[in-house]
């Protein structure tokens, strides 16, 4: 139940990478013989699929090593490349840290961020982008979804807004990709960046949606592929692995995204109702179908994933802060306080869950934080006994 950090890679896409890593080991760049024309071959296949995934040309997809180097790509390329226009950036206070420190990377060589707040679900008002607007800003980057909370902000009225004042719009959509419907003309969108790792497909390779006339400059340079946009030997079977998880996607989103949110549903009517002082995190209407993020009120959050480790794979955030001892920024920015920042769990569902996985992790979540509060001295059964110890 941990598939925001990652997710197996489906039979039907490993199938598809095999032939590339076997037979047809070809470099798509040698395209003088049969071997390189049919790894060529491929990859504009796959580049076709994962141009559907968002409504896109594939002349416009450009394939990376994953979600956080297209975020880099988009945001410093994009920024040094609109340079002599402006200096200035607005991103919000829980992007993902490919997002916020690529932001600060580029506050050292002279550009202006503002990172927009959040309200109390994770969501970003439209209203304040617009107001953060500089004759000098270049560059909107706000996410799709974020990774720890699963709220689903409203980038088609944040790319509009963009889109009118002539400024570029970049959406991190590591985990919105696959999951729910993107289409980057209807929202205004002018770079995408995604993941293949998130949406079953291998990791190392992800890509990102540039819109035809989009100024970009290269981090990466070399050999010229892509466009000259980043070099470098393509990884033709992670990019054809890449390309049948997008047409996967496709092909089940609908159903497959309706199961996984009436699965998240049961598991918070069955934890809500059974253990107290518990609070959803993130958007109780516009989030992500198989997020679920919560704070338990006096049980800490590794004690209880210590607790669980048999049952499920769970974390407390990001697989990116997995170990770190700060309560999750993301958390502490929609107003949690320290302490129940501490006190989280994310749920993230994935094709292989089920009902009844769901009953037996609510369960054991429910006997696990019995246990915790009657050790610890912030809980009100345990203050009567004199605990002196915060259970961690």
């Amino acid at each position: 139940m941990d598939h925001h950090a990652t997710t197996p890679v489906l039979p039907e896409v490993l199938d598809a990478m095999l032939p590339f890593l076997k037979e047809d080991f070809g470099n798509a760049s040698s395209t003088t013989h049969l071997y390189g024309k049919r790894a060529s071959d491929a990859v504009e296949a796959a580049r076709r699929h994962v141009a559907d995934l968002f409504s896109a040309s594939p002349s416009e997809i450009v394939f990376t090593s994953g979600a956080t180097e297209s975020d880099n790509l988009a945001i410093r390329g994009a920024a040094r490349a609109a340079r002599a226009k402006g200096d200035h950036i607005v991103t919000c206070a829980i992007e993902h840290e490919a997002v916020l420190e690529t932001c600060h990377e580029l506050e050292s060589e002279g550009f202006r961020v503002t990172r927009l707040p959040v309200d109390r679900h994770g969501w970003v008002d439209p209203e304040s982008v617009l107001r953060a607007l500089t004759p000098r800003t270049i560059l909107v980057s706000i996410h799709a979804a974020n990774n720890e909370i699963g709220t689903i902000e409203p980038i088609a009225d944040i790319g509009r807004i963009a889109r009118e004042r002539g400024l570029l719009f970049h959406t991190d959509a590591a985990q919105a990709a696959g999951r729910i419907p993107l289409d980057v003309e209807a929202m205004s969108v002018d770079l995408l960046a995604m993941s293949a790792h998130k949406m079953y497909g291998p990791k190392g390779v992800g890509a990102l949606y540039v819109r035809k006339r989009t100024p970009l400059e290269a981090q990466v340079h070399g050999g010229g592929q892509e466009k000259k946009r980043r070099s470098g030997t393509l990884n033709v079977p992670g990019i054809v692995g890449l390309g049948k998880a997008a047409e996967v996607a496709m092909r089940d989103m609908t159903g497959e995204s309706a199961r996984l949110a009436a699965l998240r549903d049961d598991l918070w009517r069955r934890i809500s109702s059974s253990i107290e002082g518990v609070t959803m995190n993130g958007h109780p209407v516009h989030r992500l179908p198989n997020n679920l993020n919560v704070t338990v009120k006096h049980a800490e959050g590794e004690a209880m994933l210590m607790a669980l480790r048999d049952a499920a794979a769970l974390s407390t955030g990001s697989a990116c802060a997995s170990g770190a001892m700060r309560g999750s920024y993301v958390l502490r920015a929609l107003g949690v306080a320290e302490d129940d920042a501490h006190s989280a769990l994310r749920f993230g569902l994935g094709r292989s869950n089920t009902a009844e996985q769901i009953e037996t992790i609510a369960g054991r979540l429910q006997r696990a934080v019995a246990r915790l509060r009657a050790l610890s001295p912030f809980h009100e059964g345990a203050e009567a006994r004199g605990g002196a110890t915060r259970v961690v």
